[in-house]
C-alpha cells in the first residue's frame, strides 16, 4: 500500500500511517526500532532495498530523508515537504516513509523526523554516502543511539578513518568495520587452536579499501605486534599472514568467496568467506545497539602506525610529533638506510621510515635481549 502526500507536514504523515495500518488490518505497531536513512536520490533506491531486506530480521519504521537541491534561487526560498508512505508488502516487515525536503526545510530535517520516531524505541541513523565528519554532532545523529557510516563510500577512505577516530563518540560504527566480522571471527578461531606466540602480521588487500586498514589496526591493537599493510588487486581483502614461533598461519581468499586456512602441522581447510551485501551488513549492525568498544580501540590505534609493503606511511598520513622531534643521529641513520635500500615509491604525503621488523633486525644484540617478549592477546 502506498500513500503519496505533496506539500505536507509531519502531522499529516503520522495520520496517513495510522489510516494505512487500519486499512490493511494491522492497527498495532509491532516494530522494534526506527531506522533513519539520510541519502540522496541517486543512492536512495539501493539503501531502501537493503533496509527492507534487513527489516525481515528487525521490523522497523524506516524514514528515508532525501534533501533535494533546488535549481533556482526562487525555489530555494520555498520550503516544501513531500512524503511517500509505504505499508504492507511494499515496506518489507515494517513501515517506510520517504521524505523529500525542499528549500530551507532541508536544513531542519530533525524537526520533520522527530514527530515520526517510534515512541520508546531505539533510533539508528545510517548515512550510505556523504556522512558528516562528526555524526554525533549532526542534528539527526543527535537523535540516535547508533550512527552508521561507510568510509568505503568516501573519496579518500584512509583519511576518512583518521577523521572518524578524531570525532568518535560511543555509538558510532562503520560498515567497513562490519565487513570484516567474518575475518575477525576466523582469525580468532585460528589462534585459539594453537599455543604459539605471534611475532608479526601482514594484511593484504585492495589499495582504497578501509576494511583492510581496520583489520590491520585491530590485529595490531589486540596482538601488540608489527602489522604490515600490503596491496593486491582484490577483490577486497585477499589474505592475512601471521608469523608465529610455531610456523605461519595464513588465511587466503583470492576470489572473494572461498578462503583457505593454513596452519602449520594441520591440513589446509576451505572456509566460506564470501563478500556480504549491504542488507546483511545493516542487519548485523541492528543486532546490537550498545557502543562497540572493540571498534573504538582499533580505530584509535591509527592508520599511520601501520607499515606498508614498501616501508612508507599511508597516503595523507601526518608525521607524529615524536618523529618530528627525533634525534638528528636517528634521522641520519634513517636517511643512510634509505639510500642503501634504493629509491622507495611514495604516495602523496608519505614518509619513508623503516618498518618495525627492519628496525628490530638492525638493532644491537644487547638491545634485543633487553626487549620484553611479544605477548599474545586474546583476539575477540
Amino acid at each position: 500500500m502506498k500513500i503519496d502526500l505533496t506539500d505536507t507536514t509531519a502531522g499529516k504523515v503520522n495520520k496517513a500511517l495510522v489510516q494505512g495500518r487500519r486499512a490493511i488490518g494491522t492497527p498495532a505497531v509491532g516494530m522494534v526500532l526506527t531506522l533513519v536513512i539520510v541519502t540522496d536520490e541517486e543512492n536512495a533506491y539501493d539503501a531502501l532495498k537493503a533496509a527492507n531486506d534487513a527489516s525481515h530480521e528487525h521490523p522497523s519504521r524506516t524514514l528515508v530523508v532525501i534533501k533535494r537541491v533546488s535549481r533556482s534561487p526562487r525555489d530555494r526560498t520555498q520550503s516544501r515537504l513531500d512524503a511517500e508512505v509505504r505499508l504492507g508488502a511494499d515496506a518489507g516487515s515494517g513501515e517506510t516513509v520517504i521524505l523529500r525536503l525542499y528549500g530551507d526545510v532541508a536544513h531542519h530535517a530533525q524537526s520533520v523526523v522527530l514527530p515520526l520516531l517510534l515512541p520508546d524505541a531505539p533510533v539508528v541513523v545510517w548515512w550510505p554516502v556523504n556522512a558528516p565528519l562528526d555524526p554525533a554532532k549532526d542534528p539527526l545523529g543527535a537523535l540516535a543511539q547508533r550512527r552508521v557510516t561507510d568510509t568505503y563510500a568516501s573519496e579518500q577512505p584512509v583519511r576518512e578513518l583518521g577523521a572518524r577516530a578524531d570525532a568518535y563518540t560511543p555509538g558510532d560504527t562503520d560498515l567497513s568495520w562490519t565487513r570484516i566480522t567474518p575475518w575477525r571471527s576466523m582469525l580468532a578461531a585460528a589462534l585459539d587452536q594453537v599455543t604459539c606466540e605471534v611475532a608479526a602480521v601482514e594484511v593484504e588487500g585492495e589499495e582504497f579499501n578501509p576494511s583492510c586498514e581496520l583489520l590491520a589496526m585491530w590485529l595490531a591493537d589486540r596482538l601488540d605486534v608489527p602489522v604490515k599493510r600490503s596491496l593486491s588487486s582484490g577483490p577486497g581483502l585477499t589474505a592475512v599472514r601471521m608469523n608465529t614461533d610455531c610456523g605461519p598461519i595464513v588465511l587466503d581468499r583470492a576470489d572473494g568467496s572461498l578462503a583457505t586456512l593454513s596452519i602449520e602441522g594441520q591440513p589446509d581447510r576451505a572456509v566460506a568467506l564470501k563478500r556480504r551485501d549491504t542488507a546483511e551488513l545493516i542487519a548485523e549492525e541492528l543486532r546490537r545497539l550498545d557502543p562497540d568498544d572493540t571498534y573504538a580501540s582499533a580505530l584509535r590505534f591509527g592508520v599511520e602506525r601501520l607499515s606498508t609493503s614498501n616501508g612508507s606511511r599511508g597516503k595523507g598520513a601526518e608525521v607524529p610529533d615524536a618523529e618530528q622531534n627525533a634525534e638528528p643521529e636517528q634521522n641520519a641513520d634513517a636517511e643512510q638506510n634509505a639510500d642503501a635500500e634504493g629509491p622507495v615509491a611514495k604516495g602523496e604525503g608519505a614518509v619513508a621510515v623503516p618498518t618495525p621488523l627492519e628496525a628490530a633486525a638492525k638493532a644491537p644484540a644487547s638491545a634485543a635481549t633487553q626487549e620484553a617478549p611479544v605477548r599474545k592477546a586474546a583476539a575477540k
